[in-house]
């Protein structure tokens, strides 16, 4: 670093302890921690009641947990003076609050390294709370208050949302209580190629009325800049959004289209072997052997699976299954056909086919006909407006069931809330801004920006 400009070791500022107000006096290196004697700098000897000037009185210690250097716990003691005012006896201390907020235990400082930890590294609560060496209640409750200050409670979050997914949600894995949880998602960034999605709210259950009433809460403005909507074939979440987004257009998205098709071939190759060899699929059956071939696109299988399946097909006990192989084949062809017209077209054909002409025979076939009869529109939007599918919303969902492992599973709805909103919000370029750099360059190198 020969252009470096060097200056004069100072704990203070190397400690980020000038921007709280204080300065360091001594410190005490202990085996398990560090010790910082502190006093504040500013010296408010100004009455706060008559606005007199005030005389030192006596001084009182504060101790607060600050971010750790080297992965060891940091304790700031704060000598804070005491002052009394000759002329109404007032006796104040000296101001704190740019250290830490009133009462709390842990500095302002702390406070910003639990939640960069929690959001940008993906800390455990438990690893934060014995970084900063306080109990994990005490972590949990003052980094979650921060994170919902900072970052969830802020009222421009929601701003510029045009495109929303919403799905349902497993928290927790127990035998009672509720365990479901609706997902709001922004797929916007998605849409336009800026970005991944982001996560919005989480809603307790899983119901119409549960995203009707988050939608109700929006203002009248937000929920008319909603333009699209992704969402699985869930009854409940469509017809919330006709009643409170009636100028959105749903979408069903590719992957819930695909599993339900994908569904009634399976239950159609369990029924087939059921009536060809009385048992469920065992190893050396050809339908049991197949079966994840049989679920591959068309133009991903090799040669040795051709084989496979021109031996499954070549006589008629299978054509059941042979049938609804095809139509499994003809919509995934239609979602990766590079026209979009094409590909509606042909989606357009197999809908119009499974509800016309299907033999009584083919009782999947007919269930999924009807299915996506209902659907139609909502399965046809997607060719309309590319890049809306539901897909970001699952990915989502990995990463809180991520989450959920690093904390070993929740038992706290409120807190799952938090810590899902940090964990998938989108928040990381707020706390790291070179995260927000290196986004817009690589954004421009794909040619997504303006630019």
């Amino acid at each position: 670093m020969p252009d470096a400009t060097f200056t004069r070791p100072d704990l203070t500022t190397f400690t980020r302890l000038d921007g709280l107000g204080l300065e360091v006096t001594g410190q005490l290196l202990e085996p398990d921690r560090s010790v910082l004697a502190c006093r504040v700098v500013e010296p408010d000897d100004w009455c706060r009641r008559c606005g007199c000037q005030g005389v030192p009185r006596d001084t009182v210690s504060r101790e607060l947990a600050h971010e750790p250097f080297g992965w060891r716990p940091t304790t700031l003691v704060l000598t804070v003076r005491r002052y009394r005012c000759k002329e109404c006896s007032h006796v104040w201390r000296q101001d704190t609050t740019a250290a830490a907020p009133p009462r709390a235990k842990i500095s302002r400082a702390g406070l910003r390294w639990g939640l960069v930890g929690i959001v940008v590294g993906h800390l455990s609560m438990a690893r934060v709370a014995e970084g900063l060496g306080v109990a994990w209640n005490t972590a949990n409750d003052a980094v979650l208050a921060e994170g919902r200050r900072l970052l969830i409670e802020d009222p421009t979050r929601l701003d510029g949302v045009k495109v929303v997914g919403v799905d349902e949600h497993v928290w927790r894995h127990t035998r009672r209580g509720d365990k479901y949880v609706t997902v709001i998602i922004d797929l916007t960034p998605v849409r336009d190629g800026t970005g991944p999605s982001r996560l919005l709210d989480v809603v307790e259950g899983r119901s119409k009325k549960a995203f009707k009433d988050w939608l109700a809460e929006r203002d009248q403005a937000w929920r008319d800049g909603i333009e699209v909507v992704a969402m699985d074939g869930f009854a409940g979440f469509k017809t919330a959004t006709t009643e409170e987004l009636p100028d959105a257009v749903t979408v069903m998205d590719p992957f819930h289209v695909i599993r339900l098709a994908g569904d009634a071939l399976d239950e159609c190759r369990r029924r087939v072997q059921q009536e060809l060899h009385g048992h469920r699929g065992r190893k050396g059956d050809p339908l049991y052997t197949a079966r994840r071939t049989l679920h591959t696109g068309a133009d991903l299988l090799t040669d040795r699976q051709h084989e496979r399946l021109d031996k499954l097909f070549a006589g008629d006990r299978h054509v059941h299954v042979e049938c609804t192989w095809g139509i499994y084949q003809r919509m995934i062809s239609a979602y990766r056909h590079p026209d979009r017209a094409a590909g509606r077209v042909e989606m357009s054909s197999v809908i119009d086919a499974l509800a016309d002409s299907v033999p009584e025979a083919l009782v999947e076939l007919r269930k999924l006909g009807r299915t996506l009869t209902r659907s139609a529109c909502d399965v046809l939007a997607y060719f309309d407006r590319p890049r809306t599918s539901n897909g970001p919303t699952e990915a989502v969902n990995g990463r809180l069931e991520h989450l959920r492992g690093l904390a070993l599973g929740f038992r706290n709805l409120t807190n799952y809330i938090a810590r899902a909103l940090l964990e998938a919000g989108g928040f990381r370029p707020h706390l790291h801004p070179h995260l927000g750099r290196a986004r817009s360059r690589f954004a421009c190198r794909r040619g997504w920006c303006s630019r």
